[in-house]
């Protein structure tokens, strides 16, 4: 292929118009408003698994800006200012992300639902997904949920929720052996939350969503994220992450509204930062005023588009659905 050629197929890229149309129709069906955020920021996210790409202005040359790792803040911030159901179709921006499944430059769909629970959210996610999928090759049927820590207890032998954090260790070392080495282990130190990540991403996500769609839900509460506790049980998280053919394709929250518990979160990311040796990040203090003047209840979804088009076509590389796809081989 020469170099200035798309890396997707002509073909591709009319299903992936088509798949965003139906996308809005979907929402339109649904009575769900459209809307646009900012692609620069001027706050990156603290999150230490997120590397915020930045830039310079030359007319804002005392500022760094940043290019948003998801639309998710100034959603939250037109929410807490009124909107109604809202959700978005965007370009979203991640550095050190690129590979088969990955690139830094992405589309993502994020929707907020107010007043929705967690089993609504997910119905809603599992039927969007399947809708995008049914001009596809392959479209997705079927859907399983399965609570986090049955699934880890089942596939690990590990409890997520074992408050003995000496013995959870030892049950994750023994899951994990042949994934570790001494480099690793003294990266994961005594943190749960990346232990939990690599029990996950290394033994049991590739069995997920083999034959439809996997929801896991009730993360446990050191994965919440931007997530709201269980007011039945502090040690679980309302998040749940749908899986197809062993790949992420959405994360979703009942989304926490208390601005305190958020500042602790924000504060909880930049000591783990400083642990791995990255860069501190000051935390979005707009979005912490949003949450002091009065974020609804509500519920929030990210789904990555990219991934579904590139599973729904039985494609090997992220590339492939892409018109012009950042340094990347499609085979």
């Amino acid at each position: 292929m020469d170099s200035w050629q798309p890396t997707a197929e002509i073909e591709t890229l009319r299903l992936r118009a088509r798949s965003l149309d139906q996308v809005r129709q979907f929402f339109a069906g649904r009575q769900v408003l459209e809307v646009e955020t900012p692609v620069l920021c001027t706050a990156a996210v603290t999150d230490p698994h997120i590397a915020s790409i930045s830039c310079q202005l030359n007319s804002l040359l005392d500022r760094k800006l940043y290019l948003r790792t998801s639309p998710e803040f100034h959603m939250k911030r037109l929410l807490a200012a009124g909107m109604p159901d809202i959700y978005q179709i965007g370009k979203a921006f991640r550095d050190d992300e690129i590979g088969a499944r990955h690139q830094p430059e992405f589309t993502l769909i994020e929707w907020y639902r107010l007043g929705f629970k967690l089993s609504e959210i997910i119905d809603e996610t599992c039927a969007l997904i399947m809708a995008i999928s049914s001009a596809c090759p392959t479209p997705i049927s079927g859907v399983e949920c399965i609570p986090y820590r049955e699934l880890l207890l089942v596939n690990t032998g590990c409890d997520p929720l074992d408050e003995d954090t000496e013995r959870f260790l030892q049950s994750a070392r023994s899951a994990l052996a042949d994934h570790l080495d001494s480099k690793l282990e003294q990266t994961l130190g005594q943190n749960r939350s990346t232990w939990l990540d690599l029990l996950m991403s290394q033994l049991v996500a590739p069995e997920l969503g083999l034959s439809g769609l996997s929801v896991v839900f009730d993360f446990p509460a050191e994965q919440a994220q931007l997530a709201r506790l269980s007011p039945q049980d502090p040690r679980i998280a309302e998040r749940f992450e749908v899986f197809h053919r062993g790949v992420e394709l959405a994360n979703g929250y009942r989304e926490l509204t208390d601005p305190v518990q958020q500042r602790l979160r924000f504060d909880t990311d930049r000591q783990r930062r400083n642990e791995l040796g990255l860069p501190d990040v000051e935390p979005d203090q707009a979005l912490l005023q949003a949450l002091e003047r009065g974020l609804p209840d509500c519920s929030g979804v990210a789904m990555g588009l990219d991934r579904i088009l590139m599973l729904c076509n039985s494609y090997g590389h992220i590339a492939e659905t892409i018109s012009f796809a950042v340094n990347a081989k499609a085979h």
